[in-house]
């Protein structure tokens, strides 16, 4: 009878013992994002539980401020140092307001990256853009050329005129033009994110170019903005709008048919990526120029001399699944 019950208690024991292990081996990534409630970030929330399923000895901690503020994040951070996480992937209010929380939680031994919106170096490991100039340049002529097997006019209506990240993407889309054959730019204009002019400025471009058969807008605003006047001018079916743009904002026009597809990143496919990106880092892997980290499904993110990389081309939206990313952002 003794022998039995220390043969109990020992197993007992073990139980407990093993049950323990697992969960010490359990990693704990936070998925720090601008803001709660957000759509955008809600969306990369799934994809980050997505990642975390796969994976298997993974919790994924979604945490953020209540108002999109860096103070607000700070304090978020520095309770995650205090609960000891493995990782911290941040999607930053302030590029150098938490550099020193991410330096203390870096000091504590947890593995801290940037993704969407970064921090500067000092602060984390890497950091994972969306996409990169290269990829866009590329995706935004090919938005237009891909529904015009035969060639056409194309017209393109920037922000600013001094808008770096708009002026080397279309100076992107040029350096790659020569492979769309028959794909003429007859004009680049400029909106000034402002709808009313991206409005009119569309206006301009219709009644100059009779031939215009797409316009192609990089940005959010004059996508919008152009579509519209698209359709109150009656050219549906003639000139085609696409760039980049948001869901919610661009599912009607998809609808009607003033905009075939357009592009932007797809929120699950980034949170999915940063918190792939996250174990890979607590498992051993090292951020460092050159190196390749694993996203998973989404394949390797290579760092460039700044420890940057980007995950992949602008994800397409079109008829077949506008309405379903519209409910998210």
């Amino acid at each position: 009878m003794k022998i039995l019950k220390t043969l109990l208690v020992t197993a007992a024991v073990s139980v407990a013992l093993i049950a323990n292990t697992a969960q010490a081996e359990t990693k704990k990534i936070a998925l720090v994002v601008k803001a709660l409630g957000i759509g955008f970030f809600e969306a990369a929330n799934k994809g980050a539980q997505e990642a975390a399923k796969e994976l298997g000895d993974v919790e994924v901690i979604y945490t953020g401020p209540t108002t999109t503020t860096a103070e607000g994040q700070i304090e978020v951070i520095n309770s995650l140092i205090a609960q000891k996480v493995d990782a911290i992937a941040v999607s930053a209010n302030d590029t150098n307001a938490l550099v020193p929380a991410l330096k203390k939680a870096m000091d504590r031994g947890i593995k801290v990256i940037s993704w969407d919106s970064g921090v500067a170096p000092e602060g984390r490991l890497m950091h994972l853009n969306p996409s990169s100039s290269p990829l866009i340049g590329n995706m935004i002529i090919k938005l237009a050329a891909d529904n015009l097997p035969e060639g056409g006019d194309v017209a393109v209506l920037s922000a600013t005129a001094t808008s770096t990240n708009q002026n080397v993407w279309i100076e992107e889309m040029n350096k790659v033009l020569p492979n769309y054959k028959g794909i003429n730019v007859v004009a680049t204009v400029y909106g000034d994110d402002l709808a009313d002019k991206s409005y009119r400025e569309t206006q301009g471009l219709i009644q100059s170019h009779p031939n215009l058969k797409a316009i192609i807008a990089p940005t959010s605003v004059g996508i919008v903005a152009a579509a519209q006047a698209v359709t109150d001018a009656g050219k549906v079916g003639e000139i085609n709008v696409t760039g980049l743009g948001l869901p919610s904002e661009m599912a009607g026009h998809v609808k009607s048919g003033a905009s075939k597809s357009f592009a932007i990143w797809n929120p699950i496919d980034l949170g999915y990526s940063a918190t792939m990106i996250a174990y890979d880092l607590i498992n051993g892997a090292e951020a460092k120029p050159g190196a390749e980290l694993k996203m998973g499904r989404m394949g390797v993110v290579k760092l460039d001399d700044n420890n940057e990389g980007a995950m992949a081309d602008p994800f397409v939206y079109d008829a077949s699944n506008v309405e379903e990313f519209a409910k998210i952002f």
